[in-house]
């Protein structure tokens, strides 16, 4: 079963220096509808105003990664991490037993564009870690790339949490075919373009949520982004 989640149906956030889009419930935004899917908990669509962002605030116990479409994220947090985040790089930090951080804006004149990405872990308590990767639009192109998954495989953000997630980039006849667990689910971004997801329409910021579903495929893309997740149940 494929369910299509449009673009304009998430919650929507405007603080002035932040304009963010929640595909589910986070913060002010409350639907009992859209708590999440699987072990998925957040993904939020963040714009940052020039010179602005987020003070420091704290975490625990979840896998949060980091997705910048356009601009650069400043990151700093109380491991001693101090990172820029550019298009083209996944961020993954592990909460664990607890940790701080802040994310800025510095650049004049530009829009920090990302995705903030939360997947509960299956393990809880482990000590905080921060890994950071650049994924260049070759390996994702015509493909679903890993990016995401517990195990630590070289050239993939390791996460505590039974999840798997793919970047992609399709245009005209591309396409990939991802075998699935039926008895697991699936939920497919689309963050920018259009592109049909086992035979249905997306277009820019909408999603497919999938259960009961053995295979995902992807095909019809017009300068097309994804992101998928083999998520636990």
């Amino acid at each position: 079963m494929l369910t299509i989640r449009h673009s304009d149906d998430r919650g929507l956030a405007d603080h002035g220096w932040l304009k963010s889009r929640h595909s589910f419930s986070f913060a002010d935004y409350y639907d009992p509808r859209h708590m999440g899917w699987g072990n998925l908990r957040v993904i939020n669509e963040d714009r940052i105003a020039p010179g602005t962002g987020f003070g420091t605030h704290g975490h625990r116990d979840m896998e949060i990664i980091s997705y910048v479409l356009s601009g650069n994220l400043a990151h700093k947090d109380s491991m001693g991490n101090v990172k820029g985040i550019p298009p083209g790089d996944v961020q993954r930090m592990s909460a664990g037993t607890g940790v701080r951080h802040s994310e800025f804006n510095h650049a004049e004149g530009e829009t920090t564009h990302f995705l903030q990405i939360w997947i509960e872990p299956n393990e809880t308590g482990v000590p905080p870690s921060y890994e950071q990767i650049t994924v260049p639009d070759d390996q994702k192109q015509g493909r679903l790339r890993l990016v995401a998954a517990p195990g630590g495989d070289e050239g993939v953000v390791n996460i505590h949490a039974d999840a798997r997630l793919y970047a992609g980039l399709f245009n005209g006849a591309e396409q990939a075919d991802l075998k699935i667990d039926p008895t697991r689910k699936a939920y497919v971004h689309l963050v920018k373009g259009e592109l049909k997801v086992n035979g249905q329409s997306l277009k820019t910021g909408d999603a497919a949520l999938i259960k009961d579903e053995a295979d995902i495929k992807l095909t019809d893309g017009k300068d097309a982004e994804v992101l998928v997740f083999d998520l636990q149940a």
